[in-house]
């Protein structure tokens, strides 16, 4: 049977191998600044840094002090019990497609009018939904999307009801809100990479997943800024 020390040096050396393999991070780099560097990488190190930086000092201390007779340092069930798990969020993070994302995606075609965009939300309680034409992903529509269209119509004068009934939504989506309001990701994503989209774009609504991760395939999830809170607590919640 592995001892403490044992198992939490092959969580240590998990870890830094697979930080170093992700990152590209040179062998000259000491572990406790290759965890700085990755914090702002990885949603995972970022949740973790102080105690990885405090793991590291006991890792010396074991490695350092000690030989194959006598182990000075046996870390506490807990402390391995952590470290095993940080390992296994980084090396072989949950999947948030099989995880959090919402699998069942409501869709709207882009000539649908803003009016039956408004009754499906309110309907549904979707706030964000992708608006697809000619099986192409042009974009999502969003409730304060419509909420803005129709205040700046309100401002001019129009008739809310008649423009909300022949407008479509595909008219109000910019080509700009790829990769600002939403994006689109491959199956393959990861609960840690899904975390890290938003922690850098925190105008991001929502990451659309499709097989291969490209407009032109059906969505086969979706996770919105909704969904945050239930991403991080697929990392705690983790069990190696």
């Amino acid at each position: 049977m592995e001892t403490n020390a044992v198992r939490f040096i092959n969580a240590y050396n998990q870890i830094d191998q697979s930080l170093r393999a992700i990152y590209n991070f040179k062998r000259n780099i000491t572990f406790s600044d290759m965890i700085r560097r990755a914090v702002s990488l990885n949603s995972v190190v970022r949740k973790y840094e102080d105690k990885l930086i405090d793991y590291a000092r006991l890792r010396n201390a074991i490695i350092h002090n000690s030989n194959e007779d006598k182990i000075i340092a046996e870390p506490h069930d807990e402390v391995v019990e952590i470290m095993e798990k940080i390992a296994g969020l980084i090396s072989q993070p949950p999947l948030a497609l099989e995880t959090v994302a919402t699998k069942n995606v409501l869709v709207l075609d882009g000539n649908t009018s803003i009016k039956s965009a408004l009754e499906t939300i309110y309907k549904t309680g979707y706030k964000t939904i992708p608006v697809f034409e000619n099986e192409v992903i042009m974009g999502v529509i969003t409730a304060s999307r419509i909420a803005n269209v129709l205040g700046a119509q309100i401002e001019k004068g129009r008739n809310i009801e008649e423009f909300a009934s022949f407008t479509e939504v595909g008219s109000v989506i910019s080509e700009q809100d790829a990769g600002l309001i939403f994006t689109i990701c491959s199956r393959e994503l990861s609960v840690q990479e899904a975390l890290d989209l938003f922690f850098h774009n925190r105008k991001l609504l929502a990451i659309i997943i499709t097989k291969n991760g490209n407009n032109l395939e059906r969505p086969l999830g979706i996770i919105t800024a909704a969904d945050i809170m239930d991403l991080n607590k697929v990392v705690d919640d983790y069990d190696v």
